[in-house]
């Protein structure tokens, strides 16, 4: 399980010295085996308190908990030791590392060719192709996705957070990435956390999360929220950006 507890992050502006509150005494609950859709505007605080959460940046407030312990401090390496796993919305090149190693890495120990073609073929590349590749600027941000999300697979973590992994990706791997989360969630027993605005993610969740100007504006069973989202009775959600685009979008936008 983890618990934040009125967890804040707050940065300063280096060109006139004034400090802006990113996250506002966040308090949120992850049980064991659930999955979490994290949704709202864009802007709100989303991947900031994913960050957060694996340790990639440091609350200036209160404590974040994993199953008991507090992992406040912890760099995203410790954390990953003890079970989490983080896919990055935009994710790592690795200049002069294959792919079978990032996968050996990940999964901990020796991996066979056939074992890293495997997770390969489960995220929908051809194995041949892949595998001894280096995973740097020849691959596509698609490419590097499945691939990442390929490393959650071998690392088999309890505990995943996803940050807008439908960036990016074509239709294909949209629908195969719902198979995966379903996967993680339900055969690995591994609690999911993903950040989202796509309909069709939120759908399969156990509950919705919806932050908003660095606080929790909402959160319910997906059954139960989702249709509030889609009907727009939470304003917040379809605020229009700097570019007239909706923050908030269906499969396919």
């Amino acid at each position: 399980m983890l618990e934040l507890r009125n967890v804040s992050f707050t940065v300063s502006d280096e060109n006139d010295g004034l400090t802006k509150e990113i996250i506002k005494n966040v308090s949120l609950t992850i049980q064991d085996r659930e999955f979490v859709a994290i949704t709202g505007p864009n802007g709100g605080g989303k991947s900031t308190l994913a960050r957060l959460i694996m340790g990639i940046e440091r609350p200036t407030g209160g404590q974040i908990l994993y199953n008991g312990e507090d992992i406040t401090g912890l760099s995203i390496t410790e954390r990953a030791k003890k079970g989490m796993g983080f896919a990055f919305q935009m994710p790592v090149r690795f200049k002069g590392i294959t792919v079978k190693d990032l996968l050996t890495l990940a999964y901990g120990s020796k991996l066979t060719t056939s074992e890293a073609c495997q997770y390969l073929s489960e995220v929908g590349l051809c194995a041949r192709d892949y595998v001894n590749r280096e995973v740097n600027a020849s691959l596509s941000g698609g490419e590097l996705k499945r691939i990442e999300i390929a490393t959650i697979l071998a690392r088999k973590p309890q505990f995943s957070v996803f940050d807008e992994p439908e960036a990016g990706i074509d239709l294909w791997s949209f629908q195969n990435l719902i198979r995966i989360f379903d996967r993680l969630h339900k055969e690995m027993n591994g609690s999911v956390v993903v950040i989202s605005h796509q309909e069709r993610i939120l759908n399969i969740a156990d509950r919705i999360v919806v932050i908003a100007g660095g606080e929790v504006l909402e959160q319910a069973a997906s059954e139960e929220l989702l249709p509030k989202i889609l009907s727009d009775s939470l304003g917040c959600l379809f605020h229009k950006d700097a570019e007239g685009l909706s923050a908030f979008g269906k499969d396919g936008e």
